[in-house]
């Protein structure tokens, strides 16, 4: 589909280069909005609207997919297809609502560097990823290049962010539902309550991969954007 348009929503801390292998290999005008100058969802989407083309496909990574059911919420008219990629429709539970005030804490302190390499092996990918120095500079890279003001802005909107269990019902566009099989921040559990409650999805497990599968298993992502577009 040369023609299309197609969001490209990245999750806490990314920027384009974490959808580059997408960008470089879908014949579509792929588009990255920044999500880094807001602190809750309704504004971030309003945003992203606001310099959106009249219509387009949407595909959102963990952050990105919550973003996702927002921009959904607020002009379902305009998406034409939807890939909600390792990410939670669920709101966050009262325990990490409080870790997240305690990192944008050590974040504003000076411990971004420390917060983001502490998470990247254990949490953010697979086991056979977690050497991979090229993939963890990256990631860490991203984080970095934000800064601590976007990660406390991007934590807020997701501690106070809203329950979009009830939306999944209400999409209706084809979408495509992504996870890495070793995702721990986003379990497959999730994923399997998102394609048994959006009408049609379709869902598909990746082995190999963890919670940044557009990077860690890049080729089966895009295949998946793939088929998802022809739709």
């Amino acid at each position: 589909m040369p023609d299309s348009n197609l969001l490209l929503l990245p999750g806490l801390m990314c920027d384009a280069r974490l959808f580059q292998p997408q960008i470089d290999s879908l014949r579509c005008n792929s588009i990255v909005p920044d999500l880094g100058k807001h602190d809750n969802f309704r504004e971030m989407a309003e945003d992203v609207l606001a310099d959106a083309p009249p219509t387009f496909a949407v595909a959102g990574l963990s952050m990105g997919g919550i973003l996702a059911f927002e921009i959904w919420r607020q002009a379902p008219e305009r998406v034409t297809h939807m890939a909600l990629i390792d990410t939670n429709p669920k709101p966050d539970t009262p325990s990490k609502r409080q870790t997240r005030l305690q990192q944008i804490n050590i974040a504003l302190q000076g411990g971004l560097r420390q917060l983001a390499t502490e998470s990247l092996k254990p949490v953010y990918l697979a086991e056979c990823n977690r050497d991979d120095e090229e993939l963890l500079e990256t990631i860490l890279d991203m984080a970095l290049s934000l800064g601590p003001d976007v990660f406390e802005r991007q934590s807020r909107a997701l501690k106070d962010r809203v329950d979009s269990v009830p939306t999944l019902a209400t999409i209706s566009c084809p979408t495509a539902i992504i996870c890495g099989s070793e995702d721990r921040l986003c379990p497959v559990e999730l994923h399997q309550l998102m394609a048994a409650e959006i009408p049609g999805a379709t869902l598909t497990v990746i082995p190999d991969c963890g919670h940044m599968a557009s990077l860690e298993q890049a080729a089966s992502v895009t295949q998946q954007l793939q088929h998802l577009l022809a739709a």
